[in-house]
């Protein structure tokens, strides 16, 4: 069966509350009780489109007031996911493809636009793009494969670590 995102239970590994300005916070984000990458307002739209503001937190430069890439890169993840979220759905990334068309800056007010482009079975293939606020230029866009998993996901990802962790290399 698979699993959907609720905001009802804090102790399901599905629950994910959603922050004063309605970003729906992960697990390393629900103490916060904000998004730490820097997702500051999420909507989804009725056209199916989520709107989400941002803003690259200077904890994240790569270079002198610029990004760096993996940030930007995990942000687009957290877009496509949340994406699903706010539908909620729980779905996990399969593939992302970034490109990166202009550095992203840090502490400048971003715009990201993310949206199910088309689905076949358990996968959902997800667009996303973010760009500077002020002058709509694209910064980074992604295409992502988003899969949806069962209700277990976390219990089977533990079991499997454990047969992992006590596994002695020969």
């Amino acid at each position: 069966m698979l699993a959907h995102v609720h905001r009802s239970d804090p102790n399901s590994p599905m629950y994910a509350p959603a922050s004063a300005t309605g970003v729906l916070l992960c697990h390393g984000c629900r103490d916060l009780n904000r998004c730490r990458m820097g997702l500051q307002r999420e909507t989804l739209r009725s056209d199916g489109v989520v709107v989400s503001e941002l803003m690259c937190p200077p904890d994240s430069e790569g270079g002198p007031n610029v990004a760096h890439g993996g940030w930007t890169a995990g942000m687009l993840d957290e877009l496509v996911g949340h994406t699903m979220m706010l539908r909620g759905e729980f779905a996990v990334t399969g593939t992302l493809e970034v490109v990166f068309h202009k550095p992203m800056p840090i502490e400048l007010p971003l715009i990201a636009t993310a949206q199910i482009e088309r689905r076949e079975g358990r996968k959902a293939f997800v667009s996303a793009r973010i760009e500077l606020a002020s002058s709509r230029a694209l910064l980074a866009s992604a295409k992502a494969i988003m899969v949806l998993r069962p209700a277990n996901h976390f219990e089977r990802h533990e079991q499997w670590l454990q047969t992992q962790v006590n596994h002695e290399p020969q």
